[in-house]
This record gives C-alpha cells, sequence and structure tokens, in this order.
C-alpha cells in the first residue's frame, strides 16, 4: 500500500502541540499507549486507549450519534437500512487499517448522494428502491475516483491543499458543515409543538447531563441524555396518552439474527457520469472534517489525509459493491468528540463492531428504530452546533485577524451561503450548499486573501 510522505517533511503549524514520537514514529500505525490522565480534565489522544468497558460504552455512544443519519440517508434512497448500518461498521473499521488508526473517523452514509440517486433512479420515495442496481454502478464509480485522488495526495503531499485551505477557510467550512443541517433537524422536529417539547427536553437532558456529571457520565452525555429522554418520552406518550407513543410492534416480530438482502451494481454510463463527481463533494467535506479533527487533537493528522481520502474511496466502492450506500467521514461523530474530548481511534473500531452487530440483528435494530425522531432530532441540534462551535473554535486557535477585510469576505459568505443551503449546478450536477459554499471560500481566498 502507498505511504505517506513522513509526518515531519510538512511544517507544523504554530497552534499545534509539540512534536509526538508515539504519534509521529514514521511507522504505518502509532505507538499506543494506555491513558493515564483525569478524564474530567484532560483528552484522550489519538494514539491512547482507555479500559475496555469505557472504551466499549463510548463506542456504543459513537454509533448512537452516527444512526440517525445513517438510518435515514439510506431510506430516503430506497436502500435497506439494515445493510447501511452493517457496511457502516465494516467500512469503519477498514478505514481504521487504512489510515494506520491515525484518524479518528466514523464512515457512515454520506447525504451527498441523496439527489444524484434519486434523478437516475426515478425513486418514488418509499420502499426498496427498483432501479437500485445503477445506482451502485454510479456510487461504486464514485469511490473508485475519490481513491485515485488520495493515491494522488499520498503521492505528492499535502502542502497544496493547506495552501488552499487556511484556517480561515477550513474554519468557516467546519462551521458551514453543522449549520448547513440545521433547517433540516428543526423542520423535522418542528411539525408539531409536542415533538418540539420533546426535542427540547433532550436538548436539556443531554446539556444536563454534560453540565452537572462529572467523569465517564459527562463522556457519555448523548448516550445517557438520549436514554433519559426515551424513559421519559415513554412516560408522557405510553403512559399518560399525550402525543405519539412509542410503537414495539416491530421489536416483537423483529428476528434476533439474519443477514440483510444484498444487491448487484450495474454499470451505466449516465447514472456514472451524475454520481461520479459526489467525489469532489466528499472531498471538500471531509477537508473540513480532517481540518476540525486536528484543531481539537493538536495532532498533526493533515499528512495523513491521503491515506483517509484513499481509504473513504475505498470503503465507499466495496460498500456499493454489495448493495450499500456511498460513504463518508461523519460530522455528528466528530461533534461527539468535540464534547466528550476523547479522540482515541480505538473507539472507532468498536464503533464499528457495534454497528456491525446492529446491521445483523434486525431485533436490536428495530429498538433503535423506536426511538422516536423527536428525541434524535433534539440530539442533532447539541451535535451540529458542536461542530459549528469547533469551527469557530479553529478561528481562535490559529488567531485569525479579522480587521482584514478579505478574512471578513471569506468568513461571511462562506457561512451564509453554506447556512441557507445556495446551491450551484454545474450542467445536470448540484453541487450543494457545502459544495458550493466551500468552493466558494476557496476560491475568494485564492484570489483576494494574499499577504501585502
Amino acid at each position: 500500500m502507498p505511504t505517506d510522505q513522513p509526518p515531519h517533511s510538512t511544517p507544523k503549524a504554530p497552534s499545534l502541540s509539540q512534536f509526538d514520537p508515539d504519534f509521529d514514529n514514521g511507522e504505518w500505525f502509532p505507538r499506543w499507549r494506555p491513558f493515564q490522565g483525569d478524564l474530567d480534565t484532560q483528552a484522550v489522544a489519538i494514539n491512547e486507549y482507555l479500559p475496555a468497558s469505557k472504551s466499549m460504552i463510548l463506542g456504543v455512544q459513537h454509533t448512537f450519534a452516527m444512526f440517525g443519519s445513517t438510518v435515514l440517508a439510506p431510506l430516503l434512497m430506497g436502500f435497506d437500512a439494515n445493510l447501511a448500518i452493517l457496511m457502516s461498521g465494516i467500512c469503519t473499521i477498514l478505514f481504521f487499517m487504512m489510515t494506520g488508526g491515525r484518524m479518528p473517523s466514523y464512515l457512515g452514509s454520506s447525504f451527498a448522494f441523496i439527489g444524484p440517486v434519486i434523478a437516475v433512479t426515478a425513486y418514488a420515495g418509499s420502499g426498496l428502491n427498483p432501479n437500485l442496481g445503477i445506482a451502485l454502478g454510479g456510487i461504486m464509480a464514485c469511490g473508485i475516483i475519490y481513491a485515485l485522488v488520495g493515491l494522488l495526495v499520498m503521492k505528492i503531499g499535502t502542502g497544496w491543499i493547506e495552501k488552499l485551505m487556511p484556517p480561515i477557510v477550513t474554519g468557516a467550512i467546519v462551521m458551514i458543515i453543522g449549520l448547513n443541517l440545521a433547517p433540516v433537524t428543526v423542520q423535522g422536529i418542528s411539525a408539531n409543538q409536542f415533538d418540539a417539547w420533546m426535542a427540547t427536553m433532550t436538548v436539556l437532558m443531554i446539556s444536563a447531563v454534560a453540565i452537572f456529571t462529572r467523569g465517564m457520565i459527562r463522556r457519555l452525555l448523548l448516550l445517557v441524555g438520549l436514554v433519559l429522554s426515551y424513559l421519559i418520552y415513554y412516560v408522557i406518550a405510553n403512559g399518560l396518552g399525550y402525543g405519539t407513543p412509542i410503537d414495539f410492534s416491530g421489536v416483537q416480530s423483529a428476528a434476533w439474527f439474519g443477514l440483510p438482502d444484498f444487491h448487484t451494481p450495474i454499470f451505466d454510463r449516465n447514472a456514472i457520469v451524475l454520481i461520479a463527481p459526489v467525489a469532489f463533494i466528499l472531498i471538500a467535506e471531509n477537508l473540513g472534517h480532517f481540518k476540525a479533527v486536528e484543531g481539537m487533537t493538536k495532532s498533526r493528522v493533515t499528512p495523513y489525509i491521503g491515506r483517509a481520502f484513499f481509504a473513504d474511496g475505498l470503503a465507499t466502492t466495496f460498500s456499493a459493491g454489495f448493495g450499500g450506500t456511498g460513504v463518508t467521514t461523519y460530522a455528528e461523530n466528530i461533534g461527539v468528540m468535540a464534547v466528550t474530548k476523547v479522540y482515541s481511534t480505538t473507539i472507532f473500531v468498536l464503533a464499528g463492531l457495534v454497528a456491525i452487530f446492529l446491521g445483523l440483528s434486525p431485533k436490536f435494530g428495530a429498538i433503535i428504530h423506536s426511538i422516536p425522531p423527536a428525541l434524535l432530532g433534539g440530539a442533532s441540534i447539541v451535535v451540529f452546533g458542536l461542530i459549528a462551535i469547533a469551527g469557530v473554535k479553529i478561528w481562535i486557535d490559529s488567531h485569525i485577524d479579522f480587521s482584514k477585510n478579505s478574512n471578513l469576505i471569506i468568513a461571511a459568505v462562506t457561512v451564509i451561503m453554506g447556512a441557507g443551503n445556495f446551491s450551484l449546478h454545474l450542467g445536470s450536477f448540484d453541487l450543494g450548499g457545502i459544495g458550493t459554499a466551500t468552493l466558494t471560500a476557496i476560491i475568494l481566498n485564492a484570489l483576494f486573501n494574499r499577504e501585502r
């Protein structure tokens, strides 16, 4: 497998920590060490690990964090949700292996494919997509292009990426990843006042766990907050009769174990032309994710972006080859890391194993499906907000000078375009709100943000 340039060949950013010989050791995997600090006050580094029991619980939390979107995205395209969950777990573990355990990320179903897939398959919006095979061929082609870009980055290095995307750009991109998702989340819980109040209650539960607890409970704020919200919702809806009760019929009828149905790709030229360019949206999106991770962890992960692109591309190709969706690093899980301060990549291996178990267990999957959308919406408000604030933190840590008009314009235009989901089309290809804002930020920076 090709290797990146040695980490020390790229100049260090002044905001990052000193050289860590255990992480930047010139080998494929870093040297792992046990975490020996205080969980209340110290972060867990990428190449540190916690005891197995704590790691497993944290892994479950990451699985829950991605679950809402990884279920929703395949349903919107007519894919098998259980198969998508199974593939997300397998692909996350493959990503860990191919990146050498240096990039803390979960790979889940990408929303960037929804528009093109619906366009090429004429999907009606309910049930299994009858033209799924055509979409799968296009997604595989997208994954191959993405992997080839990764190989190019591994060959020539990452300096050109850092020149294209300095902190003013990456901070804005990270912000819009959170803000772009906000309207969909809020609309999803605003259908009626009961759902709106239950979502608010979920926000309060998660916030209370984050602020008033300590140690491991605080690290599990999303999982504990969701469990508390679920119990309260059950009492109010199923017990007192307010709102839509939780439906357990699917849990009772589901089998404990079973394989999802696999599907065969069909390679259609028109579908490939429309779906394959999604690779460039994934690249732009993931660059923002990686920069957010670098800012949070204070570790030099940029030199390993080539590995990450290559791994994500191969994972997307693998997933589509069996009937799954295209996959990407997940903003939700970055939000979880932002608040828990646990960046160990070993956690994501366990999260992947949990997802594999969910994908192979229709009954357990049915239990998760029983979580009311209002509760998932409330959790999403917290997570997406944390992502947006992570973008601000990049600006603060990099000492961005907003007295410069160039920085003001880049940040202002990018954030509003992304938050408003302003989208340009290149022929029949829709760049999407995040893709358009990302491209705009890069162009504005290249044109106007020059040292004088």
